[in-house]
């Protein structure tokens, strides 16, 4: 298996960039995933470093090796799409086999290594079958094990995973993650589902109008986001965004409040503020509880919806400004529409985001 490196990646067409010099490292081994809204750049810059995109500027490496202008072949990666681009007049031995035989490898060895990748997909008495007679999950497994029968230093998915109803998704991604700690391979997958993500990536990196906004572990980026877009792009439901105004300023605090939120003492966030400065505090709506113990800050409001999971309420509370927020009581909870309520929660677990807080770069 190989490093990834990218350094400096442009991707240009005529004058517009669409991949703004990106840098990223990814070890050996390393599950990687690119995340970020449609039009962002993921899967042009997957394809970028499959070899199905031309690289603009900077450099693009595999194994320490520059490989800007290698043909795709050549680059021993292997890469799984959104369709399963499997053919339906062969079985799936020969569908598995494919890119071996075009290779020309003999026989024997092509059918111990087809034989190797159903054992691992659990698909041994599917090896004769022909699409047709699949399920759509069992198709993405043929997919990826044609990846698999090609060994390959890096393995590639472009949103593998969308075609596929929820039920089936949850249970392929467990098999990606079980495929991954198993073979122990490089591999980076992209998606526009932050749940996808959250669940299989060792580091994620979220992009947005083809610059990375941050690069971390899933919970690195969930509890210290950078900016306001990470905050506000991970998560379900997503972050709450408040307009509040910085009312005092000390050595470790500040105290920030406005018309719907009570005066609350925050720990003074990294970026410098000024008093009577306007931010935007972000809270999780599975921090906001009703107002019980000792808990930092208050908003009043109408409840507004109610949505009972089971294993959770969640509350639309609409405020005095019409704004709303959201609350994610961890418990099943019975409220009654047209109530007031107070939310609270706790200092650390709020965000301090200013207008002119722009991440600090690529990591």
């Amino acid at each position: 298996m190989a490093d990834v490196t990218l350094r400096s990646l442009v991707k240009r067409y005529d004058t517009t960039d669409i991949i703004k010099g990106v840098d990223i490292d990814i070890k050996d081994g390393e599950f990687t995933v690119f995340v970020g809204p449609s039009g962002c750049g993921k899967s042009t810059l997957l394809r970028m470093i499959a070899g199905l995109e031309d690289i603009t500027d900077g450099e693009l490496a595999i194994d320490g090796m520059t490989v800007n202008h290698m043909q795709p072949k050549d680059r021993s990666i292997a890469m799984v799409f959104q369709s399963y681009a499997i053919f339906p007049h062969m079985t799936v031995r020969e569908n598995m086999a494919f890119g071996l035989t075009i290779a020309g490898t003999a026989k024997q060895e092509k059918d111990q290594r087809v034989n190797d990748a159903a054992k691992i997909l659990q698909m041994e008495h599917l090896l004769e079958r022909r699409p047709s007679q699949l399920s759509g999950g069992q198709r993405q497994r043929v997919a990826i094990g044609r990846a698999i029968v090609r060994n390959p230093k890096v393995f590639l998915f472009d949103e593998p995973l969308s075609n596929l109803d929820a039920a089936l998704r949850m249970d392929m991604r467990m098999e990606i993650a079980k495929l991954h700690k198993q073979l122990g391979a490089t591999m980076i997958y992209v998606t526009h589902d932050q749940v996808e993500a959250m669940t299989l990536a060792d580091k994620i990196v979220v992009l947005k109008d083809g610059e990375v906004q941050q690069i971390g572990s899933p919970m690195e980026l969930f509890h210290h986001p950078t900016n306001r877009f990470v905050a506000g792009f991970l998560g379900a439901p997503s972050m709450n965004f408040l307009d509040a105004e910085v009312l005092a300023i000390n050595t470790q605090t500040i105290t920030v409040g406005s018309s719907v939120l009570d005066p609350v003492v925050l720990p003074k966030p990294e970026q410098p503020l000024k008093i009577g400065q306007n931010i935007e505090l972000g809270i999780r709506p599975q921090y906001l509880q009703p107002q019980q113990g000792e808990m930092s800050g208050c908003l009043h409001g109408t409840i507004s919806l109610t949505e009972r999971l089971g294993t959770e309420t969640v509350l639309d509370v609409s405020l005095a400004n019409g704004k709303k927020v959201i609350a994610a009581i961890g418990q099943d909870q019975v409220f009654t529409l047209g109530d007031t309520i107070s939310l609270s929660f706790q200092a650390e677990r709020a965000h301090v985001f200013t207008r002119s807080h722009t991440p600090p770069g690529n990591a």
